[in-house]
């Protein structure tokens, strides 16, 4: 408990709200932020709450679960924002009069939205709910509040305004928040996407516990029906059916490895939850099942016990309806028992829900039983999502759209050389070690040392590296009629003091990514440059 007030922000939080604002500067008024579970999602939206509602102004946080909306309640009133209103069908704090509001999607889906809002903020918005899609992108034609004309400045045309002064109504800001936007289709909503932190950095910050894998028997998914062709996704009931013939496996290997442990299974279908829930009971262990059939009446009691860190429901098993949102930082052990091969941003959503710290139990990690190959599947795309998040929105959905094929000479995890640790393929998420690639390209004198800002932050192994990095940096965000080649040498310069090596060349500089300290100096160089020209 907080007793009603804000703790102060940790510094990746508060860089993120500082590159919201830097955002909305620059003209976008619909910005996505990522960040992975025990980011703070709801910590900064909050703030952009107070902040929103200290200025007399309207805010609204969307949710499309009541789980999240009774959750939400909770976190707004703790850190002091009493003042807020549901809504939701048969929800008796209904008031639509308070300057805060938590909505269901549901609800205003079929009684409409409000239209005096100045800041919403929508909750998991890889789900891409028709009702907040069409609300966040609408085009405004006249004032929703008066019916008056509205005013587009050309240089800021996101954010129309009304013509009367006396209403005072602007385009509301959209804030989507996710640890996983990889939707098709999200590029289009959102024009900016913020990454608040990476899953390394939080473990590094102690918020997370690393994950211990423990790769088991694991279904033969081969000829198993799709959904859409042969590139699509494995069907629930093919994936149920395959699960269900080594469910005795499910229970024998948990009670080996995590008998006891507080535990989230999640199976592929609610008859494959159920029949997992069978075992466990059968073995005497507590076990309940928490899916869409689950009555509200049924999830409150289950939920409230479940929290206990001394309840004797052990394990809660789950489709879908614990993989998003749900928070129980005592969780040490994820069964996955859903097979994949298409969707990373479900396989991470599922594992995310074992990695939060607990300080009330000491909790060092989360163990992870993987029965369905995923972890096999995955790793090399999960290890980059978690060292380096995402760059764009359109990378998660490319990541999402790809097909992982068990390898039959691959049917267990590389193993770091260095430490021992699962899953490995070129960077170790418990140690850091990390397999060098052959440099292909000729080295210059004088420029193999690493470039590091104020001491301790890596831009790059060297200041070729950079000079990769920025060129890429310029080309994705080269305007018509622009110079992106001048711009490249001009970021080189400004971090380094140096023009580029002599022999860099824009048009032959291959393609990479900037890691995310180069991205962050790139932005804070240009802060100053709009703090300089303003004064």
């Amino acid at each position: 408990m907080f007793g009603g007030e804000f703790p102060p922000p940790r510094d990746f939080q508060e860089k993120t709200l500082e590159a919201l604002r830097e955002g909305i500067r620059l003209g976008h008024r619909r910005q996505c932020v990522m960040a992975p579970t025990g980011g703070g999602k709801t910590y900064i939206a909050m703030r952009l709450v107070k902040k929103t509602t200290d200025n007399d102004r309207r805010a609204l946080f969307a949710a499309d679960r009541i789980t999240l909306i009774n959750q939400t309640s909770e976190t707004a009133e703790r850190y002091g924002l009493w003042n807020h209103g549901i809504i939701q069908a048969n929800n008796p704090r209904m008031d639509l009069s308070r300057p805060f509001q938590i909505g269901s999607l549901q609800t205003m889906q079929s009684r409409g939205w409000p239209q005096d809002l100045d800041l919403v903020i929508v909750d998991e918005c890889h789900s891409l709910m028709k009702t907040w899609v069409d609300y966040a992108t609408q085009d405004y034609t006249s004032c929703p509040r008066c019916k008056s004309g509205l005013i587009v400045d050309p240089a800021r045309p996101e954010f129309p305004r009304c013509e009367s002064a006396r209403c005072g109504w602007r385009a509301p800001i959209v804030v989507g928040l996710s640890a996983t936007p990889f939707s098709k289709g999200l590029g289009k909503v959102f024009t900016n996407l913020v990454n608040a932190a990476t899953m390394a950095e939080l473990t590094e910050l102690r918020i997370l516990v690393p994950m211990r894998l423990f790769s088991c028997r694991k279904p033969d998914m081969s000829g198993a029906a799709t959904v859409g062709g042969v590139n699509g996704e494995w069907t629930a009931e093919a994936a149920s059916d395959r699960e269900i013939a080594i469910v005795g496996d499910v229970v024998t290997e948990w009670t080996r490895h995590a008998f006891g442990l507080k535990t989230i299974v999640f199976g592929a279908t609610i008859v494959h939850c159920e029949e997992l829930c069978k075992q466990f009971r059968e073995c005497g262990v507590q076990a309940a099942v928490f899916t869409a059939n689950t009555t509200d009446e049924e999830r409150a009691v289950l939920l409230e016990e479940y929290r206990r860190h001394d309840s004797s429901l052990r394990v809660l098993i789950s489709v879908e309806a614990l993989a998003k949102g749900f928070d129980v930082p005592d969780v040490e052990c994820v069964c996955d028992c859903r097979p994949l091969r298409r969707s990373l941003s479900t396989a991470i959503q599922m594992w995310g829900r074992g990695l939060r710290a607990s300080k009330e139990t000491g909790k060092t990690e989360c163990l992870l039983l993987d029965f369905s190959g995923n972890i096999i599947r995955f790793m090399a795309d999960y290890e980059r999502i978690f060292f380096e998040g995402l760059d764009k929105l359109d990378d998660g959905e490319k990541l999402d759209k790809e097909v992982r094929k068990d390898e039959e000479e691959s049917h267990e995890p590389k193993a770091c050389p260095k430490c021992g640790y699962t899953p490995f393929v070129k960077k170790c998420m418990h140690c850091g070690h990390e397999v060098k690639p052959v440099c292909l390209v000729e080295s210059l004198p004088g420029h193999m040392e690493e470039v590091i800002l104020c001491g301790k932050k890596k831009l790059a192994n060297d200041k070729m590296d950079l000079w990769t990095q920025v060129a890429t940096y310029a080309r994705q965000r080269a305007k018509p009629g622009g110079n992106p080649a001048g711009r490249a040498a001009h970021l080189f310069k400004d971090i380094t003091g140096d023009w580029p090596p002599r022999g860099c060349k824009f048009e032959t500089t291959p393609f990479v990514e900037p890691t995310r300290n180069t991205l962050d100096k790139i932005r804070s160089l240009s802060i100053a440059f709009a703090h300089r020209r303003a004064s």
